[in-house]
């Protein structure tokens, strides 16, 4: 089952793997960062590979069984 979250903003984006981090999906930098390089991470239906990839209100992540919604 898909587990849901919300990720407001406070400032205009945040990156992937600072959010990763943030949200405890990943331990650490380094994990985060491996998440996105061993290709886990889909940003809008995407393989995302960029691992600071900016994130705005109206996107979505999906990643292991999360699906977070960045909102303002």
């Amino acid at each position: 089952m898909m587990k849901k979250k919300e990720f407001r903003l406070k400032y205009e984006y945040i990156e992937l793997i600072k959010l990763l981090k943030l949200l405890g999906i990943a331990e650490s930098g380094a994990h985060a960062k491996f998440l996105v390089e061993e290709g886990e991470v889909m940003l809008n239906g995407k393989r995302e590979t960029r691992k600071r990839a900016k994130l705005r209100a109206g996107d979505r992540i999906r990643i292991q069984d999360w699906e977070i919604v960045i909102v303002k």
